[in-house]
């Protein structure tokens, strides 16, 4: 998902950028508020990106501890 949370944090650059150059208040204004609803889309696909890391890793250590346990069962018996 990395290429997304890029896509989204480029976006919101274009649109501050947009805003910048913009002469017009309501110009401004308009790419500005772009600005932020990419900032927030951005925001939660980070966090999401986050959350699915920690999820692949919590599993990836359960996976780890139950063929740790299957061994010592097949040794023990």
């Amino acid at each position: 998902m990395a290429h997304q949370t890029e896509f989204l944090i480029d976006r919101m650059n274009e649109e501050k950028a947009k805003a910048k150059a913009a002469t017009l208040v309501r110009v401004r204004a308009l790419h500005e508020r772009a600005a932020r609803s990419w900032e927030k889309l951005a925001n939660r696909a980070i966090a999401a990106d986050k959350l699915r890391a920690a999820e692949e890793k919590r599993k990836a250590k359960m996976r780890a501890e139950a063929e740790a346990k299957r061994e010592t069962e097949l040794a023990d018996a």
